[in-house]
């Protein structure tokens, strides 16, 4: 089947069809502007026609893998991609020049992957781990990958949050060999240049960040880069896409941590962040060679950009690429699928509870707007209407309307009559919220006093703790049941062991994007998705 019969997203839609989207923040920042709007005018480097033949080579230009030619011999055993070590079978090692090179030994992939385990297992130091896991995908692939497949559940926290954080805040001393793209303000003009660089041509996804935000641990600059390895591992492991497919890139514009800067370890720009039109020139230019370079399908997802940027970059690009932002829209999917599950729990719909959070960043304010939007889609109420369900508190205190005007563009939307509340301990006692959500950042927030007010008035309380790592998160599951005397549901954004209270085990939940981004990134590129809209994230909730 070609492509074209699958592009679904280029129906036109009649404009009197009214649809209520979480888009509507960014619409305003885009003029009006929306993902689904297909104005050749608006997009960059061509838009929706396939003037790269995109579409053209896949179907005319048919690759067979046989013609890819193969290192043989020593140059082999040091192919990540296709290296076996043992597992080269006798016929194998003849037929590849590798007699000699390895021991006489011919074991199965099942007993290297019980022999890593094994040895894996004796660190007790997470991030030894982590190590171990990365020298494994520099010398074997497949190995790394059978791994990751058959013990996801252990070596999640090792390859992704919480491990990978204190992984990118030491990267420069671990750093052995380059993973993924960096592209700096030293490649400023020739970003289509180094793209070419990279040795493989058909890229499905590519993984950004900027090192500002990365996970609730701040500016870690050019040190990021554990990021996209670390999801677009994911990709893989739990999505399918192709290793070779994948590509992270880290865009290094400077850091403003100035322990980086002073670091003679560190491997980034030395110098103050980039920011106004020096850092828009270079993510334009950038974000013009990816669409130049792979082709108008190729899926774009931002990480742990800082808010001011985050923002400003989905409005920018959602209606021109095919982007996503994990930190806004996953983060806002997969906390609603968890609250949807909950409601099994606690009972009632979803527009009969009340929603309060701690954080209002991308991660809060993406949640809530994905919350606003499905109560919207089952009462049939304007989306404006059934924000009013949902209250926010930052760093300054409850968001309300006497704040709107000091407030950022994000936040406005929030902004309720209301009288001012100057905490959160507070603001659980006067809104009385069924549902407390956690996106802070800032570790141990959730104190005794609000989890036991939360319990006061509530059977059972859904406390979602999401920050990461673990440092950073609201509270600990143990606190959570301890404190509302075993009647909280409780998830949060890294994993908590199971915990006994009174007889009883409880095992939390995780709530982390974990189960959103590799399926949903998946979805987008088998269907030949150009554009990414609300209903896909609905979709992917359910």
């Amino acid at each position: 089947m070609c492509n074209d019969s699958l592009n679904i997203n280029s129906i036109h839609i009649p404009e009197k069809v009214k649809r209520v989207r979480m888009e509507s923040t960014m619409k305003e920042m885009r003029d009006g502007a929306s993902v689904l709007d297909f104005d050749s005018k608006s997009t960059v480097e061509g838009g929706v026609e396939d003037v790269y033949g995109e579409d053209r080579a896949t179907e005319d230009q048919l690759v067979t893998p046989w013609t890819i030619s193969v290192a043989s011999g020593y140059c082999l055993l040091r192919d990540p991609r296709h290296n076996k070590g043992l597992a080269f079978t006798e016929k194998e090692r003849d037929a590849h020049y590798l007699r000699g090179l390895l021991p006489p030994a011919v074991i199965s992939q099942q007993l290297q992957e019980k022999k890593l385990m094994n040895s894996i297992r004796q660190y007790e130091v997470p991030l030894q781990k982590y190590v171990a896991m990365m020298e494994l995908e520099e010398r074997n692939e497949r190995l790394f990958y059978k791994l990751l497949i058959d013990n996801v559940e252990e070596l999640l926290p090792v390859v992704y949050t919480p491990t990978v954080g204190e992984a990118c805040q030491k990267y420069g001393s671990i750093f052995r060999r380059p993973q993924g793209l960096y592209i700096s303000l030293k490649e400023k003009g020739k970003i289509l240049e180094v793209l070419k660089n990279w040795p493989e041509r058909s890229i499905q996804v590519i993984v950004v960040t900027d090192g500002e935000r990365i996970l609730g641990l701040g500016d870690l600059g050019c040190q990021g880069m554990g990021i996209p390895v670390g999801k677009l591992a994911l990709y893989t492991a739990l999505g399918g896409i192709r290793p070779s497919a994948c590509l992270p890139i880290t865009v290094d514009v400077g850091t403003n941590n100035e322990q980086l800067l002073k670091d003679e370890f560190y491997i980034g720009l030395r110098q103050r962040r980039a920011t106004g039109q020096e850092y828009a020139e270079l993510l334009d230019e950038f974000m013009s060679a990816v669409k130049q370079n792979y082709g108008e399908k190729v899926l774009i997802q931002f990480e742990d950009f800082a808010n001011h940027n985050a923002f400003e970059l989905l409005a920018k690009y959602g209606t021109t690429h095919l982007v996503f932002n994990d930190d806004i829209q996953g983060t806002a999917s997969v906390v609603l699928a968890g609250v949807v599950a909950a409601l099994k729990l606690i009972g009632g719909t979803l527009a009969e509870h009340r929603f309060l959070f701690l954080g209002a960043g991308e991660a809060g304010t993406g949640i809530a707007e994905l919350i606003a939007l499905e109560i919207s889609k089952q009462t049939k109420a304007p989306v404006e209407e059934t924000r009013k369900k949902i209250c926010l508190v930052d760093s300054k205190g409850l968001i309300v309307s006497s704040r709107k005007d000091s407030l950022q563009h994000f936040k406005k939307p929030w902004a309720h009559e209301h009288e001012p509340v100057n905490n959160l301990l507070d603001a659980v006692k006067v809104i009385k919220p069924t549902i407390l959500i956690g996106s802070s950042g800032v570790g141990r927030t959730f104190t005794k006093e609000v989890i036991e007010a939360m319990a006061s008035f509530n059977e059972k309380p859904l406390i979602l703790a999401l920050s990461n790592p673990t440092s950073q998160s609201e509270c600990t599951a143990e606190e959570a049941y301890t404190w509302s005397k075993g009647r909280a549901i409780f998830a949060s954004g890294s994993p908590f062991d199971p915990f006994e209270y009174n007889g009883k085990v409880f095992v939390p939940g995780q709530a982390n994007n974990a189960y959103i981004f590799p399926g949903f990134g998946l979805g987008l590129v088998i269907s030949g998705a150009i554009r990414v809209h609300d209903d896909m994230l609905l979709a992917a909730c359910k």
